[in-house]
């Protein structure tokens, strides 16, 4: 009876000591499964955040770009503008005749005058003009010697009525009709060539008394 028990008692003790490790085995691997998922977890967060911080990343870098690009082409526009329209002067032929407008070029000699207009109209006086060489076809205005203005001057060959130029030292020259010439002149701008521009010009009245006619120049309004 004694040694039945005891191999009895052995053999509930293997039994035991087997199903303790294979409840351990089973245990381990659903724990070791958990962790499994939960790396996997953290793994696909992980990747979700940095898919979504470059998202964000190429989004705001994205949007500098189009605002810099904005910026650029903005500026682009506006100095594209300013180089197209130096500006514009409103010329009168007699202090009460129609006024026309100057179209200003680019240039350092055009934004001079236009500079100095803008802080005092001109009225210049034609003291000649009926008595020199081309009076039929061009007029000049001697500009007050107190104002510098650059020049950079070409050699004209042909003008066209309604241009503009500045001659040394301190004179504008304005052809009402077409010439044929050979003057270094630095062009200012020019009027559009109407029949009104030209009759103004040519009937520009002599000012009683003074013996002379009179240009006015202003900042166009």
């Amino acid at each position: 009876m004694r040694i039945k028990i005891k191999k009895r008692t052995v053999i509930m003790t293997l039994l035991v000591m087997g199903t303790a490790m294979l409840l351990t085995g089973c245990g381990g691997n659903r724990n070791q499964t958990a962790a499994d998922g939960i790396a996997q977890d953290t793994r696909m967060q992980q990747t979700d955040a940095e898919g979504e911080e470059e998202a964000t990343g190429s989004s705001w870098e994205t949007q500098q770009v189009e605002a810099g690009a904005e910026a650029v082409g903005g500026d682009a526009e506006d100095a594209q503008a300013e180089e197209g329209n130096a500006g514009e002067l409103e010329v009168g032929f007699g202090d009460n005749g129609s006024t026309f407008i100057l179209h200003l070029y680019e240039n350092d000699t055009a934004r001079a005058v236009a500079g100095h207009v803008g802080t005092s109209d001109w009225r210049l006086p034609i003291y000649n003009y009926d008595n020199y060489e081309g009076w039929e076809y061009f007029q000049y205005y001697d500009i007050p010697s107190r104002y510098e203005i650059p020049s950079n001057p070409e050699t004209v060959a042909a003008a066209k009525a309604g241009e503009v130029y500045y001659s040394e030292p301190n004179r504008m020259i304005l052809f009402y009709h077409d010439a044929e010439i050979s003057q270094e002149y630095t062009p200012i701008g020019y009027i559009d060539n109407t029949e009104e521009f030209v009759e103004a010009v040519e009937n520009n009245p002599v000012i009683e008394g003074w013996g002379n006619k009179v240009v006015t120049i202003g900042v166009r309004q």
